[in-house]
Order: C-alpha cells, then structure tokens, then sequence
C-alpha cells in the first residue's frame, strides 16, 4: 500500500486515547512512507493525523468540499489540498487517490464514509483492505451489528469479513497488507432466495 485513506471525526472525542492513536497512525504511516489521504481538515482526530504525519516527514493528501472549508476550518500545511463541490466528490477522489482505507472513531460522515466504500468493495467497485482502529472499544458493537446482519442472513460471511479489525494499529495494518477480497459475488441468485 503506497497510499491510505483516513476517515474520522472531525472532533476529538471525549477520551485522550483518541487523539493519541490518531497520532500514532500518523507517525505509522510517515515512517512506512505511505500517503495519508484524509479529508482536508486542521480540528479534531482529522487535524492529529494529518499533523504527526507531516511532523514525520510524511506526505499528506487532504480532500475538502468548498462548503466544508470554513467550517472544517481547512488545513494549510498538507502536502496537498484537493478542493471539491461535493460530499460524493470528495469520497469518490479520496478512493481514487487510496490504496486501502482506515476509520478511528468519528460520527455520522465517519460512519457514512466507511459504509460507501465497504458498498463499494462489496460490489466488487474497489478491492482495497478496510480496516477499523478499534480504539478503546470504540468499535465493539460495530463488529457484534455485522455478525448480526449475517447471523440474520443481509449479509454474507464473505462480505462481513471485508471489514478488517484490531485494537492494535500494527496488527491491523498487517491485516490489510495481507487482505484477500471476496471471490464470490455479492449477488443472491434466485435459487438462493
């Protein structure tokens, strides 16, 4: 992976940890010579990342809608700031400009963003590695919801096992280097319903 897109609040939450590992990955992903591709913003979980990546010598790629930029309040130190019109634009660059794709904790665009792109892979638009930084158990009862959702039969095993999960950053970027995607189709044939 030469590139990885980052999605997370625009906040920093109510816990240091969060902003902690948010740095963390920022560093890992200097230090691996990986591209941080993240929303464009200087606050919150979205602002630590960018900046311990570039305070490693990193390369930071932001992605911001015109309409964010005063209230995402946009960062003016990146490597790169890529100006957009729309929300859909702005993810459909930041797949195009990633190689995989980590969510930390965030709120509802966070949640937004991560379920696009696990569509998208799961219709077979992208093959790239998605991962969850479950911090702090932030992501606990993400992960019980999709073993719900297949347990419940809207969701396959195959399709369920797209979204990559630890609690610890190195081991989760060893998943995603070693990621397989799904080789069945996504599709339900009418001898299955």
């Amino acid at each position: 992976m030469k590139s990885i897109v980052v999605f997370c609040g625009s906040s920093a939450g109510n816990h240091p940890v969060y902003l902690q590992q948010a740095m963390q990955l920022g560093a890992a992903l200097a230090q691996r010579n990986i591209t941080l591709v993240y929303g464009g913003a200087k606050v919150g979980l979205m602002g630590a990342v960018a900046d311990s990546c570039l305070q490693a010598g990193g390369k930071v790629i932001g992605v911001l809608p015109h309409f964010l930029q005063q209230k995402e309040v946009a960062h003016e130190g990146l490597t790169t700031l890529i100006l957009v019109n729309t929300m859909h634009e702005r993810k459909t660059k930041m797949n195009e400009l990633g190689d995989g794709v980590i969510a930390l904790p965030g709120g509802f665009g966070t949640m937004e963003e991560l379920f696009e792109m696990l569509t998208w892979g799961q219709l077979g638009l992208h093959k790239k590695p998605i991962g969850l930084l479950n911090t702090n158990g932030f992501y606990n009862s993400l992960i019980q919801l999709s073993q719900t959702m297949t347990e419940h039969g809207f969701l396959k095993a195959e399709n369920r096992d797209m979204l990559l999960h630890s609690d610890n950053l190195e081991d989760l970027l060893l998943k995603m280097e070693n990621y397989q995607p799904p080789t069945q189709s996504k599709w339900i044939t009418p001898a299955q319903s």
